[in-house]
């Protein structure tokens, strides 16, 4: 059954609440059992982590099955295979001891691999520390394959997805590489990649995203994507959407990434106030590029839910003056960002009842 554009914030949350998060939680429930079967004692650990911290990463992404028409399911299939390789990738690398670069390169091809069907199984941990994942891998790329097989225009959707694919997986093996390295690596990169007026910093952040490929993927499904319509899309998303979308992402993340001595791109902003105020032009910048591509009000909600769903995350309490950014971005964004900023407090509250009643039940 196809399912129409919603272009207000209520008829979206009741779609996603009873048709796309059933639908990702019955995906991941797939992906857990088989990451649950992965030998290496490591790989497994980082797999099953990757979802179960990171499952609102596909809850997100899977909002975009609602371009899709009659082919959302597939559209969720993608979007949450495609985001659990980024996700278990990123937390391999992240706890990586090698700190190798080639190694980091290798494992994200599967980035790549996973836009071209027509591509040969690789050993991608041929250079990593732990190998043994028993096919997990491999089955989350041909996932991927077995959808974009069923697009319309192939090429159309490949040619700018790799792209993307392409500046994301670069970003990977940058910052993941030994701690002094890092910095350099990323500014040269920007140096060389970077058309628009941002901070290496910004730049990087905007690569970070996955939310334009998923754009990609539910335009193709849904029959709609041709060449104009597919670098419009990109246009919009990157770098503003993308790079919103990211660093708020490493705004909730911050005491986290100091703990873990994780590189943060929040951390390089002279102070507080340029942060906010460059935070404020990414959301201005982003919904000005979101009314540029169809349904308009789809994406332009999409910022405004980044907003909502990041600003409401229980770790923004922790963050000096985070009140001052909430009233800022709320102000920017629109009404409907404090909308999906209650619906998302509201969610939190929920859990923490739910897991407490569980905790009373089986004491």
């Amino acid at each position: 059954m196809s399912m129409e554009v919603p272009s207000t914030p209520i008829p979206l949350m009741i779609t996603v609440y009873r048709k796309i998060f059933p639908a990702v939680r019955e995906e991941l429930a797939f992906w857990k059992q088989r990451a649950n079967e992965i030998p290496d004692q490591e790989l497994r650990y980082q797999a099953l982590a990757s979802m179960s911290e990171k499952q609102f990463h596909c809850q997100g992404g899977a909002v975009y099955a609602l371009l899709a028409g009659k082919r959302w399911r597939d559209c969720v299939r993608f979007i949450v295979a495609y985001q659990t390789i980024s996700d278990y990738l990123d937390n391999l690398c992240d706890r990586s001891t090698s700190l190798d670069a080639k190694s980091f390169a290798l494992l994200h091809t599967s980035m790549i691999d996973a836009h071209c069907p027509k591509s040969l199984p690789k050993d991608y941990y041929a250079l990593f520390e732990h190998k043994q994942d028993n096919g997990y891998l491999q089955q989350l790329v041909k996932t991927c394959n077995d959808i974009v097989r069923k697009l319309d225009d192939i090429p159309t959707y490949q040619e700018q997805a790799i792209k993307l694919a392409g500046l994301y997986s670069e970003l990977q093996v940058h910052k993941h590489v030994i701690h002094e390295e890092r910095v350099p690596r990323l500014t040269k990169w920007s140096n060389e990649k970077n058309a628009y007026s941002l901070a290496w910093y910004e730049f990087s952040a905007a690569a970070g995203s996955t939310l334009g490929v998923f754009c990609l993927m539910a335009y193709s499904l849904a029959g709609r994507l041709y060449r104009k319509l597919a670098d419009e899309i990109v246009t919009a998303y990157f770098p503003y959407i993308q790079g919103l979308h990211i660093l708020l992402d490493y705004y909730i993340d911050q005491q986290e990434d100091k703990e873990e001595a994780d590189l943060n791109f929040c951390s390089y902003y002279k102070n507080e106030s340029v942060m906010h105020e460059r935070f404020k032009y990414f959301c201005e910048q982003a919904k000005l590029y979101a009314v540029t591509i169809p349904n308009s009000k789809f994406h332009v909600m999409v910022v405004q839910g980044l907003i909502g769903l990041y600003l409401g995350d229980n770790k923004v309490g922790q963050i000096s003056n985070s009140k001052r950014l909430k009233r800022l971005l709320f102000q920017t964004a629109g009404y409907p960002a404090i909308f999906f900023h209650r619906n998302t407090r509201m969610y939190y509250f929920l859990k923490f009842f739910k897991l407490q009643r569980t905790a009373v039940t089986n004491k």
